[in-house]
């Protein structure tokens, strides 16, 4: 039997207190948007709407004259909804789900109650604890403070802050510090201790929204969330920004928020050192040193993704290790963090790699990361071109012996006709094109010669030497009209046949050609002596630990099929295998070994889902590929074959794709969907604003309850690799079949859906 999830309220949250104020008096304003309730709001509009309530340094009232809108309620709706063609207009959502005039009217009388709007999923284990999560519209209201709080601060936050921002994510991360940092030398990453953000965290916190908001209302309704859980932020864990659902909207900006009054600091840093250490440009150097000076001046760079923060610089080690002393003292005596001392040590630059972003880090010289041509590659492309000209020479002759054989039949089939009927007769007129037949040909035949060195000397010898007419006797006994005729005819053929020009022209070709051979020689040993880039890698080791790990492959490392998903559907399993392998193309493409990758998810992945078809339908794996191919194609329910694992030749075709802040793979390995086995009512789809009803109901399977581990095991669990909450484990939600492929596929994660709309099975 089904039902809902039993709600466990937290306790009694005390409300801020507000005067009271009636929706009435934001309806009578003159702006638009308070006269437009059901349009969606652009970028520009919330940022005017916002900076609308700047008032003497502060902005005030932001949760009644903007939150409060109905129309800004509405944009919130719009983006927590998956990207689908149907559009959320305020009568729809008040239809199917809550009123948003009632939602409105409610936040601006001080009347939203925080504790009716969240519930409790109770722990799975003795040891555990209780899950509070938030319903539909107070995940809406999340979304509209979030839009609010972005409005302000996003503009206010450092260029090396990342994480929670458009087009800030993991890739632009990583893409500066492949093309920004200089001759790295020290690194370290601060690793905070695994702690959750307590009250003085959320006191300091307050402190600094008070410094540009005032607004006690908006402030107090987000110490609520903090009080009532709906807000946990775990800071030195693998669970922000992952789409896990027990992260909240809010988390990422208000971490940045909190980390950038530290930003702020190194930023001081970071100008001090340039200002102390300017840029000495080569044309300031004394003559002669201006090609023997090479200057590296003293630099420091910083990356924080949320909580991970990377410093590197390019002095010495002393310096590095004041450097960490300091922002490690500011972390713990201003931010009041913990700080892992063990973890927390400087490497060298050049001879360890750092883990950061879930990507290995080491300085290289530029010549690792490109190489140049080896021997073996340089005399497989002489090869290569001495073959293609092998080819252009055989297909010139035979083009040439082609045209011949047709010149001389259209020759003699003319000469016969001449002969036999006193004339050529035709009824068509074929002069033009028989001449535009013979200029082509006699065009391409020229052209080849005066590309020939050869024959353009050939025929410059046959025109020019041993001829009567160059002789002074001669031409006095000559007219005047045919000497002169003469003169320009070899004035012509010195002209366009005589080939000194050409080799001379093809000589400088090939010194040039060396020259610039040796300028790129010169200065590739030259970079690999003076400079160093950073090399990102993809943590193989750890990418093949969690495919054993998942049950991809066996002890031995080879292929194998998984038990647990052949109760699904062919199109679902290769599916969920797809979400996966997609992932992980789109996470490690910014690496250098993504090669590497590639195999694994294009041979161990693929043979893995193909082994799983076989079992389930208990045929051989090469029945499988029959049936399926390599690529894993399937039919729907209209015939149409789909395919939605990656081609092996979409595979390696694949590369770097930057500005991309891609999905974590955490979430769907460790999760698998399975429908249920029953003939379930009809329920709601519990992805957010779907109002379908035609919904299969799935149970959730956490990989850490059935291997039963502990995911902060670090010995056990795969390092880096964040879980789902535990308390969802064997919980069943209820979606459509729009939804649950976008789930398997990896473009919806569980953050996506109403979690108040889980069921519970007896």
């Amino acid at each position: 039997m089904l039902r809902r999830t039993t709600l466990h309220f937290t306790s009694k949250i005390t409300l801020f207190s507000l005067p009271k104020l009636h929706l009435s008096t934001l309806s009578s304003s003159s702006s638009p948007f308070y006269q437009n309730p059901t349009k969606i709001l652009s970028q520009s509009d919330i940022k005017n709407l916002v900076f609308s309530q700047y008032h003497h340094g502060k902005f005030h009232n932001l949760l009644q004259n903007v939150v409060a809108l109905p129309s800004f309620l509405l944009t919130a709706c719009h983006n927590l909804k998956p990207n689908d063609k149907n559009t959320l207009t305020l009568d729809s959502v008040s239809t199917h789900f809550f009123s948003l005039h009632e939602l409105s009217f409610h936040l601006s009388t001080n009347q939203f109650d925080v504790k009716v709007c969240c519930f409790t999923i109770p722990p799975s284990s003795v040891k555990g604890k209780p899950l509070v999560l938030p319903n539909l519209k107070l995940k809406v209201v999340i979304e509209a403070i979030r839009m609010v709080l972005e409005s302000i601060y996003d503009d206010r936050f450092v260029t090396f802050c990342y994480g929670g921002r458009v087009n800030m994510g993991r890739h632009t991360a990583i893409r500066y510090l492949k093309n920004s940092v200089e001759n790295p030398s020290w690194w370290f990453t601060v690793c905070l201790n695994t702690a959750k953000f307590e009250n003085k965290h959320v006191d300091r916190l307050c402190r600094v929204m008070e410094e540009k908001i005032s607004d006690e209302a908006l402030i107090g309704l987000i110490k609520v969330l903090f009080e009532s859980e709906i807000v946990s932020i775990q800071l030195g864990c693998c669970c922000l920004g992952r789409g896990f659902p027990q992260e909240c909207g809010l988390s990422s900006i208000l971490i940045n928020m909190y980390f950038n009054s530290f930003d702020k600091e190194i930023q001081e840093l970071r100008l001090k050192t340039s200002r102390e250490n300017p840029r000495v440009d080569a044309n300031d150097l004394a003559e002669g040193y201006q090609r023997n000076a090479f200057y590296k001046p003293l630099k420091i760079y910083a990356v924080r993704y949320l909580d991970e923060i990377l410093v590197i610089t390019s002095g010495t080690k002393m310096m590095t290790l004041d450097l960490k002393s300091r922002l490690v003292q500011i972390l713990e005596r201003d931010m009041e963090f913990g700080i892992d001392k063990v973890k927390t040590v400087i490497h060298s630059a050049t001879s360890e790699k750092i883990e950061f972003l879930g990507m290995e880090l080491q300085a290289v010289k530029p010549s690792v990361l490109h190489p140049p041509m080896s021997q073996k590659a340089i005399r497989a492309r002489k090869k290569y071109l001495r073959q293609k000209e092998v080819r252009a020479l055989e297909l010139r002759n035979a083009k040439e012996s082609n045209r011949k054989k047709l010149g001389m039949k259209i020759f003699s089939h003319v000469f016969k006709k001449m002969k036999r009927a006193n004339g050529f007769k035709t009824d068509f007129q074929i002069e033009s094109e028989v001449n535009q037949i013979f200029d082509s040909w006699a065009e391409e035949v020229m052209q080849d010669v005066l590309e020939s060195v050869d024959d353009r000397w050939e025929w410059h010898r046959m025109l020019s030497a041993g001829d009567f007419l160059s002789l002074k006797r001669i031409r006095d006994q000559l007219p005047r009209e045919l000497v002169d005729a003469y003169d320009n005819f070899q004035e012509q053929v010195d002209r366009y046949l005589n080939p000194t020009k050409a080799k001379r022209m093809l000589e400088e070709q090939v010194k040039i050609a060396e020259e610039e051979e040796e300028r790129k020689y010169s200065d590739q040993t030259v970079a690999d002596l003076t400079k160093l880039c950073i090399k990102v890698e993809a943590p193989l080791e750890i990418v093949k630990k969690a495919v054993k790990l998942i049950g991809f492959t066996n002890h031995m490392g080879r292929p194998r099929p998984i038990s647990l998903l052949m109760v699904l559907e062919d199109a679902d399993i290769i599916k969920w295998y797809a979400g996966i392998g997609r992932r992980w193309l789109d996470f490690f493409c910014c690496c250098h070994n993504f090669r590497k990758l590639k195999i694994i998810v294009s041979y161990h992945l693929r043979f893995s889902c193909i082994l799983t078809l076989a079992e389930k339908h208990e045929s051989s794996k090469k029945e499988a590929i029959r049936h399926y191919t390599k690529d894993l194609k399937v039919f729907d329910v209209d015939g149409v074959e789909e395919m939605y694992f990656p081609t092996e030749r979409e595979v390696k075709m694949m590369g770097d794709n930057d500005l991309i802040d891609p999905n974590l793979v955490d979430g769907s390995l460790g999760m698998a969907l399975i429908r249920l086995a029953s003939d379930e009512p009809s329920y709601c789809c519990a992805a957010h604003f779907c109002d379908r009803r035609d919904t299969i109901v799935y149970r959730i399977r956490l990989l850490q309850n059935l291997l039963n581990l502990d995911p902060f095991d670090r010995s056990k669990w795969v390092p880096g690799m964040g879980a789902i909450h535990e308390n969802l484990n064997k919980r069943c939600i209820p979606l459509c079949s729009d939804h649950i492929s976008e789930l398997h596929l990896g473009r919806l994660t569980l953050q996506d859906t109403d979690c108040a709309s889980l069921l519970h099975v007896d």
